[in-house]
């Protein structure tokens, strides 16, 4: 299993993306948890045993106040290969990443683009929300 962060080049310190590469040697029964906890999306890797259970839970509405909110965004691979070309704060190119089945990209902060290399490739998306329509959830980078 890989979990590579990358970074902005403008703000090193500011992590921008993730990608989760799984390999097939998995580790043994354990839960990493992929995105830091400071995000609004969370994500976590859990390879469990056959049998495990958890004990029955809901969760509760909670007050919470924050001064600014951004969309972060997840794709998992389901079938098929996607090509993820990950932004910096100032929309240049940082990296490109192919994710097969199992494989995921997350989103934290700069920009992302998507490109499908395999017919009827299928992916979960995840965003964080409430969704209030693309005109207040994102603009569009130039690929001139």
């Amino acid at each position: 299993m890989q979990i590579k962060k990358i970074y902005s080049k403008i703000n090193p310190e500011k992590l921008l993306h993730i990608i989760f590469k799984k390999d097939n040697c998995l580790e043994e029964n354990k839960r990493i948890d992929i995105i830091p906890e400071e995000n609004f999306i969370q994500c976590s890797y859990l390879k469990l045993e056959k049998g495990k259970t958890f004990k029955p839970h809901k969760h509760i509405f909670k007050e919470r106040h924050y001064d600014k909110k951004i969309a972060q965004e997840s794709w998992v691979v389901i079938s098929g290969k996607v090509t993820c070309t990950l932004y910096d704060l100032d929309d240049t190119v940082l990296t490109k990443e192919t994710l097969a089945p199992g494989e995921a990209s997350f989103t934290l902060e700069g920009g992302h683009n998507y490109l499908i290399l395999e017919e009827d490739t299928i992916v979960y998306e995840y965003k964080t929300g409430p969704y209030e329509g693309q005109a207040l959830d994102k603009v569009f980078i130039s690929d001139t």
